[in-house]
C-alpha cells in the first residue's frame, strides 16, 4: 500500500512539473485559438445574458428535438412490425445497440456509486 501511495505521489509531481512548464503556453494557444468565442467586457450583466440565452435556445429546440425522438420510435416498431423481414445485419446493429445502451446503464452505476463495482468502499 505504501509503494502505491508513493507511486501516486511521484505521478502527481510529475503532472505538477509538467503543469508548471507547460500549463501557461497551452491556455494562451487555447485562449488564442478561442477568441472569437470570448465576450468582452466579461461582465456579470453580460454573462446572464449568455446564460438565459443558451438557456432559452435550449427550450426552444425542444419541439424539434421530440419530432425526432417519435420519428425514431415509429422506425423501431416499423423494425419490430417486419421483423420476419429483418436481415441479419439489422439484427446485429439492433443488438450493439442494445448492448451499449446497457453497458452505458452499467457505466452509470457504478459512476453513481463512486467508482466502485459493489458499491462498497474500502
Amino acid at each position: 500500500m505504501a509503494s502505491k501511495l508513493k507511486q501516486l505521489q511521484s505521478k502527481a509531481g510529475q503532472a505538477s512539473q509538467f503543469l508548471s512548464k507547460h500549463g501557461t503556453a497551452y491556455y494562451k494557444q487555447l485562449m488564442e485559438q478561442n477568441k472569437q468565442y470570448v465576450q468582452e467586457p466579461a461582465t456579470v450583466e453580460k454573462c446572464s445574458e449568455l446564460s438565459k440565452q443558451l438557456f432559452y435556445t435550449r427550450l426552444a429546440s425542444l419541439p424539434s428535438r421530440n419530432e425526432s425522438f417519435w420519428k425514431e420510435l415509429d422506425y423501431v416498431k416499423n423494425i419490430w412490425k417486419n421483423r420476419k423481414d429483418m436481415h441479419v445485419e439489422q439484427a446485429g446493429i439492433a443488438a450493439l445497440f442494445g448492448l451499449e445502451c446497457f453497458a452505458w446503464f452499467c457505466a452509470g452505476e457504478i459512476v453513481g456509486r463512486g467508482f466502485t463495482i459493489t458499491g462498497y468502499h474500502v
